[in-house]
């Protein structure tokens, strides 16, 4: 059904609706694609570094990384690197994830900012990673910029980053298998999704969605599609629990194959004790 639609008629139907019916559009052309490549990479999401027992506890961590992923080619960060947006908290990030080797690429969070407009830490380091497209491997990976300052819900993307979206879209190829990460979730009933994810969304229906990453929601959430899935995943946190219930802490390790799919596996991290964390240590947003 969904490939025959126009595409007046499809953001007629919204992409919440195609969602429901598990489908994505772009997802129906996925055999025109260039052959990709085959290659590894890790996805985390909300690491809260706070404060100097957290570096301990990561470097434990990127040891952990290395051994799940030994071949990995790059890492992505869907966002809350820091716990609430200071300098020391998003350069001890920096420096834990230098030792891994590989690229590391962030989507900023709503703990990024220390107030409801200051960044500047976050983009101090890591630079260009706010609204930003990359290729690796045949594949193609956007990182957005889904927050609204420090707010943690009732949030709206911003048109700044809607803006980007409509410059950008039209030079990258809808062909190629794509997967995009944002630190707010955007699968359809998932807590805490902005009021406006259907405008991102909307935008993707012609690409070749594989997956979605997602963050802010501590907890293991998936809307399976055809052939595309859009997650969220539990934290990993030192200092903070998941939403969920689950105790697990760990990161995603995925596989993008020759034929254009996606395989994910979770991979729990059960760390040597460190210090306790401080007070404020709780599931909270």
């Amino acid at each position: 059904m969904a490939s025959k639609l126009t595409r007046r008629e499809l953001l007629r139907i919204g992409a919440g609706s195609l969602l429901a019916l598990g489908l994505w559009p772009g997802r129906l052309r996925a055999g025109e694609s260039s052959a990709p490549g085959d290659f590894m990479f890790v996805v985390m999401n909300d690491l809260h570094f706070r404060e100097e027992a957290c570096a301990a506890w990561f470097e434990q961590a990127i040891v952990a990384v290395k051994d799940s992923a030994p071949d990995a080619r790059l890492c992505l960060i869907a966002g809350d690197l820091a716990d609430d947006g200071q300098v020391e908290q998003l350069a001890g990030v920096r420096d834990a994830f230098r030792k891994l080797g590989i690229p590391t690429y962030s989507a900023i969070g709503n703990h990024d900012y220390r107030d409801a407009k200051d960044r500047r830490s976050y983009e101090d380091n890591f630079r260009g990673q706010i609204n930003y497209a990359f290729d690796h491997g045949g594949w193609q990976f956007i990182g957005l910029d889904t927050t609204e300052g420090v707010k943690w819900r009732d949030t709206k993307v911003s048109s700044t980053t809607l803006a980007w979206l409509d410059e950008n879209l039209p030079k990258l190829d809808k062909r190629k298998p794509t997967v995009i990460f944002t630190h707010f979730p955007l699968g359809a009933g998932v807590s805490m999704r902005p009021l406006n994810a259907d405008a991102v969304l909307n935008r993707f229906l012609d690409f070749n969605l594989s997956a979605a990453f997602c963050g802010h929601y501590h907890g293991l959430t998936e809307l399976a599609l055809r052939g595309a899935t859009i997650v969220t995943g539990r934290c990993c946190s030192r200092v903070r629990g998941n939403h969920d219930g689950s105790r697990e802490k760990g990161w995603f390790v995925c596989r993008a194959t020759a034929s254009g799919e996606l395989e994910r596996r979770f991979v729990e991290f059960k760390p040597i004790a460190v210090s306790a964390p401080g007070p404020g240590s709780g599931p909270f947003v």
